[in-house]
């Protein structure tokens, strides 16, 4: 069997024309001279390079179409009918209601968090909302990388970013509505570092977290863009951006004044840190005044991933992101998407079985976070259990993205008169269809009727995770996040079962 999918792609739209499919290459097996060209092969035919990436991006998202052969589906969830551990043995106690999902990270200023929920870095589609309704969930949520490169007000000079509306805005989104629960974090790789975009956010638009990026499960590396011609090469090229071939060669000139130069391509420069630049580098943000420091990792070689958590307990990052393979959201290599990365859960065994080392070792750890391909409040309990009390929340990037699109089209339907069908059940306004409103209003008053539909969907949907892992929680007899386990999962398959024993990384 092949886990790979065939030559036919959300990513490109591709189709394979015939129903005989060769597992191994993904063609199909009947492959004739007279096809019109459907196949991401065909189109490459025609579009070449470009079509490492998806072209079907802009506004929507775009994720791994892989079926890996180990995730999250290979455990259930077990159950217990006696006693209540976390809370009061009493039937009142000992209710859903009363499982306790709040906790707090950080090593010199402590974040709570209301839910074991993040918003993973994005800052496209519907981001105000996105990062509006992380603030009404109580949850911590990141400014994607290269956020200025949205920005059609930002000004640039001599490659030093000195303003960004935007940036101010989606710090502004989040701020509007903070109750003393999550922060707004600003990305930074490492274009965004020689820009001075988190000197710029910290000190002019008061931002108190910075992410380092070291890499996601969708993009291990940087991007690489098309450019269209060599005025716009040359422009980028003045902001900063790295632009191959060099738009500034009198030669390449010459050569794109006879039509004979190749495309131009800009490429976001792969970060380089030893442990003393990123030491020196912590050290000037938090001089500048940034009272949190975060890291996003992904599923690196095992090695990368023992160094990046040995810098995050010397240096006292407050918390790491890992994004395992099965993730994604915008812009990243089609086959990167798919073919690259640990799948999620065996990220979140190996950096488990790391940090029981340097926990022998006497290092404190930073807060723990897995991300990539998370949906559902199953999904969240279980990487909360296998986490064994050492991963503090669990990343949901696309799919709060998808209720903060929902939440915004439903709610302009509703608006307009024109209820959709799905949920006409339940009434005609607003305030009768998001029935989640009311829990809204609960924590900011009648107000909360006027926010926008698309944050009340964002809070609605991890209220509905909450509630879920609730449910889970007590069907456990466990009332405190702190006690969820591996012992509250049921390995289904020998590949599960390999993990957990530490048998499935043998060679």
């Amino acid at each position: 069997m092949t886990y790979s999918p065939k030559l036919s792609s959300g990513f490109t739209f591709a189709k394979n024309r015939s129903q005989f499919i060769s597992p191994q290459s993904g063609m199909c097996s009947f492959c004739t001279e007279d096809c019109a060209g459907t196949c991401e092969l065909a189109q490459a035919a025609v579009l070449g390079a470009r079509t490492v990436y998806p072209t079907t991006t802009g506004t929507n998202q775009i994720a791994s179409e892989k079926d890996y052969p180990i995730d999250y589906s290979h455990f259930n969830i077990n159950g217990r009918v006696f006693g209540a551990l976390g809370t009061d043995e009493t039937y009142e106690a000992a209710t859903i209601f009363n499982v306790n999902l709040k906790q707090s990270y950080g090593f010199f200023h402590p974040v709570k968090l209301a839910i074991p929920i993040v918003l993973p870095a994005l800052i496209k589609l519907n981001w105000r909302d996105y990062f509006s309704g992380a603030a009404m969930a109580g949850v911590t949520c990141f400014i994607g990388e290269g956020a200025i490169h949205n920005d059609k007000e930002a000004v640039i000079k001599n490659g030093k970013a000195l303003e960004s509306p935007l940036i101010k805005e989606a710090l502004d989104c989040f701020r509007r509505y903070d109750r003393g629960y999550g922060q707004i974090v600003l990305q930074s790789n490492l274009e965004d570092d020689q820009m001075g975009i988190p000197e710029l956010a910290i000190q002019k638009y008061q931002a108190e977290a910075i992410e380092i990026k070291f890499g996601q499960a969708a993009k291990g590396t940087q991007p690489v863009v098309l450019i269209k011609d060599l005025e716009t090469a040359l422009a980028k090229q003045q902001m900063g951006i790295l632009v191959h071939p060099d738009p500034s060669d009198p030669e390449i000139q010459q050569k794109y004044a006879k039509g004979v130069c190749p495309n131009f391509y800009s490429y976001g420069r792969l970060p380089l840190w030893t442990e003393d630049s990123i030491s020196a580098r912590i050290s000037a943000l938090r001089d500048m005044g940034a009272k949190n420091i975060y890291f996003k990792m992904a599923g690196y070689d095992t090695k990368d991933i023992e160094r990046v958590l040995r810098i995050a307990c010397t240096e006292k990052v407050d918390m790491v992101t890992f994004d395992g393979a099965g993730g994604g959201s915008g812009y990243s290599p089609s086959k990167m998407m798919n073919e690259w990365c640990l799948p999620t859960v065996c990220l979140e065994d190996a950096v488990l079985r790391i940090c029981e080392t340097l926990e022998a070792e006497g290092f404190q750890l930073p807060a723990l976070v897995i991300t990539g391909g998370f949906a559902s409040e199953d999904q969240a309990f279980k990487a909360l259990a296998y986490g064994n009390g050492k991963i503090q929340a669990v990343g949901y990037c696309r799919a709060t993205m998808a209720a903060a699109m929902s939440g915004k089209t439903i709610g302009t339907q509703i608006n307009a008169g024109q209820v959709p069908e799905r949920f006409k059940a339940y009434g005609t306004t607003i305030e009768e269809i998001f029935t989640d409103l009311a829990d809204l209003r609960a924590l900011y008053g009648i107000e909360a009727n006027h926010f926008a539909p698309g944050a009340i969907g964002v809070f609605s949907y991890l209220n509905k995770l909450a509630f879920g892992i609730r449910h889970f929680a007590a069907l456990n007899r466990k009332f405190d996040l702190s006690l969820f386990n591996q012992s509250d999962l049921i390995p289904l398959t020998s590949e599960a079962r390999n993990l957990m024993k530490n048998q499935w990384f043998m060679k």
